[in-house]
């Protein structure tokens, strides 16, 4: 699954989209890559509860392994059976860390694709939203996680998460922390995640399919050489050809000492810069400080960037419902 990005889409499925959300629903909690602490998982699902959902979750997400939340079989049927289990309209995984590569090619995916569910999650488990989203058509959610962002006050954009979640027709996000780094107007499929791991799926079987998108970049604590080297290597694997528009994260402690006299942006310019496309920078989603924003990938989205020389304006709008009634 290499193939060149300059074409469409590939393999280019019907796009499904789960159930939306509603309060009272029950919401499954997976660990998929790294183990959690119990009194995380506790305080996350009091957030849950706050927010009138009722969490669910297996007594063996807290088994360890080495670094990772217990045996890749326990990780895999756990995810699978969030899938299948009437009492779980949505599936949010507890974090990231490491591990979820280990469960791409032990999935059941024709399994997932029959009982399509809301599955949310950022960092690490960026590899299994690209996964459903190229491999079964699902509408995933970039997003929120249990352990991370339910635990502390003000982890949650309720705004977004209400919208993707609840089937909302068309909008746009408000006090996303976007500001434009090149002027322009595009369309396209909202994509992407954290960049290490959409960097490590080139020459796997699994790898992103980024033509036709509005791409989403995200990451933390990368030095800025290193974040120009994955945006060369995205470069060199041609996965920005095709690309409509893309948006940068938060960036987080994307430093390389506190006086370096270069900024993140001038370094990410470098490479994307001369793509003749809009480029947005900032968007508070994944590894953010506060008020994590959910994004739906899979859905039609269009991003405006304007005013970069005075006032650095970038709006992004989903342009189609993420969730079903």
């Amino acid at each position: 699954m290499s193939g060149n990005s300059s074409q469409a889409r590939s393999p280019v499925l019907p796009r499904v989209l789960p159930p939306a959300l509603r309060p009272g629903d029950g919401v499954g909690i997976v660990a998929p890559a790294s183990n959690i602490k119990q009194e995380a998982l506790l305080a996350g699902c009091e957030g849950l509860r706050r927010l009138g959902y009722k969490p669910v979750y297996f007594d063996s997400i807290l088994e360890q392994d080495l670094y990772f939340a217990g045996s890749v079989g326990r990780r895999v049927q756990e995810l699978e059976a969030m899938f299948v289990r009437e009492d779980v309209r949505a599936i949010v995984c507890s974090r990231g860390g490491y591990g979820c590569n280990y469960l791409v090619d032990n999935l059941n995916l024709a399994l997932i694709h029959q009982h399509p569910k809301i599955f949310m999650g950022y960092s690490d488990v960026t590899s299994l939203l690209t996964l459903l989203s190229d491999e079964t058509g699902l509408v995933v959610f970039h997003g929120p996680m249990v352990t991370k962002d339910f635990l502390v006050d003000d982890g949650i954009d309720t705004a977004s998460w209400e919208a993707a979640l609840g089937g909302v027709a068309s909008w746009s996000l408000a006090d996303s922390g976007m500001k434009g780094l090149a002027a322009g107007s595009a369309e396209g499929v909202f994509y992407g995640g954290c960049l290490p791991m959409l960097t490590a799926t080139l020459g796997t079987r699994h790898e992103i399919q980024t033509a036709g998108t509005i791409l989403f970049l995200e990451d933390i604590t990368s030095k800025p050489y290193q974040i120009d080297r994955m945006l060369m290597q995205l470069k060199q694997a041609g996965k920005f050809e095709g690309v409509r528009g893309i948006v940068f994260g938060e960036m987080n402690d994307c430093v390389q000492h506190p006086a370096q006299t270069y900024t993140l942006e001038e370094v990410v310019m470098r490479v994307v810069g001369g793509l003749g496309i809009p480029v947005a920078f900032g968007l508070r989603s994944g590894h953010v400080a506060r008020r994590n924003i959910t994004l739906p990938i899979g859905v039609r989205a269009s991003l405006m960037v304007t005013g970069v020389a005075a006032g650095d304006h970038a709006q992004l709008q989903f342009l189609e419902p993420a969730t079903t009634a």
